[in-house]
């Protein structure tokens, strides 16, 4: 896309808007996009007049360029004739303006909201809601486990793209999900990203020229935080204007001190929208929180040290869980009640009952004389850590014990420590595999109780917090349930590929990728998945899979919700069973497994059914804070059903149920109901229409042409196909928007050369569904392959959903757009249809619009404009209502148009009438328009004159003179986004068509 600085032939500031035609190096260009930059007005345009034709290219509206930029007036537009059948051209350029037009800055509805292959749910519309109440959506997602974060942040981004505020979007995820979001964004959404995990960055590298910013390349980019947390990332992502950033996991960024949180902190300033989604957004640091909550609107909070309030906080977060009313209203079948959990005792064989002996004596619980003989850095809890290992599994005790001899090493101060610990790592070498009572229950319940083996399609999941407890098993269960041995795959390979998988952080992101990929797809081969936590966030597991077990438990009833969360979650619709293996002792007093692990199980499960999380019994927010609260209290040999309450005891815990408002304090009177939506207006009967004639219009024999044909049979209703080689110069803009596709995709089902695309959401959702049964293998096939065989192949879906964004109506959008802007006789003018409808006098349709100084419009307006014998009079009709009573469909005949020089010199006067038209609208929508600005105004002056007050009371000079920088600088960015989105300028007025009287032929 090329670059240009240019000036406007005029001494005035141009109000440009998307839509508008404008003249630059004696070519016509149509405005897509415009923004506010240092450099002056950003437009992003496509080439309309032949020599440019479907070009895009970037000009800079600056007054002291040598080139210049000319807008064509209304007034001068020049009307034409329209010959194509039925006034299809026509019909498809009114059309196509109502799609390309973002929906004004006050329109808070939602426009997309049902029109997704997603289930429309109330309550994940909440989100988007909340966020479009705000001065600028930014948000924090908040809900609790399971509920659809990643759906609702894809209606959140289809609607900031139907307000022209999604061209560029950056989604940052941990690496393991990254593929995983982009294909849920994509097959639900149409929205798709660029994937940059470590693969895509070394293919990105390749491409682009050296020192090109790759974030300046592509607009719409998933990556993860791994990759962007790099020094060298960040400095270009500095340089950078996004309309959206998202921020997966986002309590991950809450350490200010984190690779993480100086990538958020570089991130939040440069995006319109900023929206963050964690299900466990507070650590229970207050300070921490707040700093978080300060990159979503940096006035929020005053004192970053003290608590946040609910006032503060209400239009900021959205929190809910399961049993959250509005939630458990919705979810019907699509998430089965979790069975109660299991727990399975595993009996000590005497070589552990040794180990355990060891453990206690030495090191829980030794005489009342004496102390365990630990000493250095971490050495209160380190006596738990090693029961811990031990209740995990024998290879994880000796890893662990061997780790702290290395450390202690020719120490002689640790001389009793490490004669302890050759003592209990000799008992514990003398523990073979067949002596593990956890090992031989686990082949027991996965055989006889899950029904897991090689001729089985049962799948699970076995959780561990020790990788060398994953890696023991992974050799153990393979052989020992009749799986095919893996072990001619490299050392870094093992537990890749197969029936039993593992999966944790030491792994490639691509193979983190692969596996939980395949554990989504019903025909691939694995079985057994193998994980460490790594897998307890974010991942999906439970679409081909019901079963979890905890071989181990975490200390931290957090992390057992966030662990059971990847099976039990909306759209599981099998009863999930939790398994827990328990350690049981001769000795009653060497049951931690007992007295802890089961409590904690039991604790995690009551909670998820009454509160509907876990984490607000301890009230701590934070996985480690609660690991350390029970270590300390089985140390001290407390109940842990004392530390671990049954009920909440924080009465005030803003992260309950509703996000901690009360139900008459919901933000919006429309919130959650079914009027929160509006619908664009369409002239077209439906996108099938629009597609049918754009297709018609851009090829004059589409079957010849590109081999369009429509499949419509009973299997396969509105469904078609083309062939996106057949015509490559014609189809080469259509294809450059696909590559930016995720590469699997494209690489799966070969897009770029040809495409099957569905307007039905049953044929779109079973061919998702079929896509996730299968990862066939196309080596092993013989013979032609049927349609099924053929498509039904991988986790990407051979048929695509039509949404009204998605690339390939996009594309078709803008080829009516640019076809018809160059469709003149006459250089250097703007051009009108006219068209013979059911009218008495002619209508002139108009669509005006006010917009503020980033290019957005605030108030918008299609218009009809009788032109009668008293005069030009506006319609009070809606305009789509005007043009559907006058009959303008497709079964509209041609009929002789008449005199147009006589309707042209109408025109100035039409403009007239509409320029006032708008300023009345505008003044009509004022007071609704300023009513956030003032609001937020308000704030920051609020904002300012406390932390003021607060900074005044610093002793250190230099301390204040740094915050009294800070609030200066904050308040500055502020009032300049205020003044941005206040309504600026002139209205843009554009003659969209003329409706004139049928005449006999």
């Amino acid at each position: 896309m090329s670059e240009s600085i240019v000036s406007v032939d005029s001494d005035d500031e141009c109000q440009f808007a998307s839509g508008m035609t404008v003249l630059a190096r004696d070519e016509e260009w149509l405005v897509t996009e415009v923004s506010r930059t240092p450099d002056g007005s950003r437009l992003v345009v496509t080439g309309t007049s032949p020599l440019v034709r479907d070009q895009p290219a970037v000009f800079f509206h600056h007054p002291r360029a040598l080139d210049t930029v000319t807008p064509l007036r209304a007034e001068d537009t020049q009307l034409i004739h329209d010959t194509s059948p039925g006034f299809r051209r026509s019909r498809l350029f009114i059309e196509a303006l109502l799609r390309k037009t973002p929906l004004p800055q006050g329109e808070r509805r939602l426009a997309t909201a049902g029109t997704h292959l997603a289930d429309d749910l109330l309550y994940q519309r909440e989100p988007a809601n909340r966020a479009f109440a705000n001065l600028r959506p930014r948000l924090l997602i908040a809900d609790a486990v399971g509920l659809g974060k990643t759906l609702e942040i894809g209606l959140l981004l289809s609607e900031l793209i139907r307000r022209g505020r999604g061209d560029r979007i950056l989604v940052v995820t941990p690496r393991h999900i990254l593929e995983q979001f982009q294909h849920e964004l994509w097959t639900r959404f149409a929205i798709g990203l660029v994937g940059l995990d470590s693969t895509g960055v070394a293919r990105m590298q390749r491409k682009l020229p050296a020192g090109r910013n790759p974030f300046d390349y592509y607009q719409r980019v998933i990556a993860s935080i791994d990759t962007l947390k790099s020094a060298r990332y960040r400095d270009q992502l500095r340089r950078v204007q996004w309309d959206a950033v998202v921020m997966d996991e986002s309590h991950k960024l809450i350490s200010k001190t984190a690779l993480n949180n100086q990538l958020a902190r570089v991130l939040a300033p440069t995006t319109h929208a900023f929206i963050l989604a964690s299900a466990t957004p507070h650590n229970g640091d207050d300070e921490s929180f707040n700093e978080l909550i300060s990159l979503i609107d940096p006035t929020a909070i005053v004192d970053v040290k003290k608590r946040a309030t609910r006032d503060q906080l209400q239009r900021l977060y959205v929190r809910r869980h399961k049993m959250t009313p509005d939630v458990a209203a919705q979810l019907g079948a699509e998430w089965a009640e979790r069975a109660k959990p299991q727990f399975v005792d595993c009996r000590a064989t005497p070589a552990e009952e040794a180990v355990l002996d060891e453990l206690y004596a030495t090191w829980i619980a030794p005489p009342v004389a004496k102390s365990p003989p630990v000493t250095g850095k971490g050495s209160r809890l380190f006596p738990v850590t090693l029961l811990k290992a031990f209740l995990s599994s024998h290879k994880a005790l000796l890893e662990t014990v061997e780790g702290r001899l290395k450390r202690g090493e020719g120490n002689p101060a640790r001389a009793q420590e490490i004669a302890a610990l050759q003592r209990l790592a000799d008992l514990a070498g003398r523990v073979t595999d067949d002596d593990s009572a956890k090992l031989a229950a686990l082949v027991e319940v996965l055989v006889d109780k899950i029904g897991i083996g090689p001729k089985s399609p049962t799948r699970v999941v076995i959780f561990s917090e020790r990788r060398k407890t994953i890696d023991w098993l992974h050799r153990q269960l393979s052989a020992r349930l009749g799986f095919e041995q893996q072990d001619a795959a490299p050392q870094g390979q093992k537990g890749v590929t197969g029936p039993v998988r593992v999966l944790h952080g030491g792994q490639a992101d691509e193979d983190q990728q692969r596996i939980v990929k395949d554990f989504a797809l019903e025909s691939s081969d694995v079985r057994i998945l193998l994980t460490s936590d790594i897998a307890a966030e974010g991942v999906n597991l439970h679409r081909q899979c019901h079963q979890l077990v905890h071989y181990d438990i975490p200390w931290s009833l957090i992390t057992i919700e966030q662990r059971n969360g990847r099976i039990d979650r909306y759209g599981q619709r099998v009863s999930p069973q939790i398994r827990v293996m328990l350690q049981r002792s001769a000795n009653p007093k060497h049951e931690a497994d007992e007295s802890v692990s089961k409590v904690l199980a039991n604790k995690e499960d009551s909670a998820h059914r009454t509160l509907g999380e876990a984490a607000a019994l301890m009230g701590l927010r934070d996985e480690d804070a609660e690991q350390m609260s029970v270590e300390e209290a089985f140390l001290a040999g407390r109940d842990i059903n004392e530390v671990v309450p049954d009920e909440p005891t924080d009465d005030d815990d803003i992260f309950m149920a509703g996000g901690g408002f009360d139900e008459d304090q919901t933000v919006g009177e429309e919130q959650g109901r079914p009027d929160d939506t509006v619908r664009p207006p369409r002239l077209f009967g439906s996108t099938r229409e629009f597609v049918e004639d754009a297709f018609a219009e851009a090829f004059p024999n589409p079957a010849e042409a590109i081999g369009l044909t429509w499949l419509d049979a009973a299997d396969y209703p509105d469904t078609f196909e083309f062939d996106l080689n057949r015509d490559g110069h014609r189809l080469a803009d259509l294809q450059r928007r696909l590559k930016v596709l995720p590469q699997a995709y494209l690489d799966e089902r070969r897009v770029l050369e040809q495409m099957t695309l569905t307007f039905s959401a049953e044929v779109a959702t079973n061919r998702l569904e079929l896509a996730r049964k299968h990862s066939g293998n196309r080596a092993k096939r013989r013979g032609p392959a049927t349609r099924e065989q053929k498509y039904a192949e991988s986790g990407w879906p051979d048929i695509s959903y039509l949404t009204d964004q998605h690339p390939v109506i996009e594309w078709l959008v803008d080829k009516v757009l640019a076809r018809r802007s160059a469709d003149t006789t006459h250089a250097r003018r703007l051009t009108a249809p006219v068209i013979a409808a059911n009218v008495t006098d002619p209508v002139f349709l108009v669509n005006g619009r006010y917009s503020n100084r980033q290019g957005k419009p605030t108030v918008l307006a299609w218009l009809a404009l009788h032109h009668r014998a008293d005069g030009m009079q506006v319609d009070g009709r809606e305009f789509v209502q005007v043009l559907h009573d006058a009959k303008v469909n497709r079964a509209m005949r041609m009929s002789p148009i008449g005199d147009l020089p006589a309707l042209e010199l109408l025109i100035p006067k039409a403009v007239e009438v509409a320029r006032v038209e708008m300023a009345e609208r505008r003044r009509a929508e004022e007071d609704k328009l300023m009513a956030p600005l003032v609001a937020y105004s308000e704030q920051l002056r609020r904002w300012e004159a406390a932390t003021g007050a607060r900074y005044e009371q610093l002793t250190l000079t230099a301390v204040r003179s740094r915050e009294e920088q800070r609030v200066r600088h904050t308040a500055t960015k502020v009032r300049q986004l205020i003044d941005e989105l206040t309504t600026d300028g002139e209205p843009m007025i554009r003659v969209v068509g003329v409706l004139v009287p049928e005449r006999s032929v």
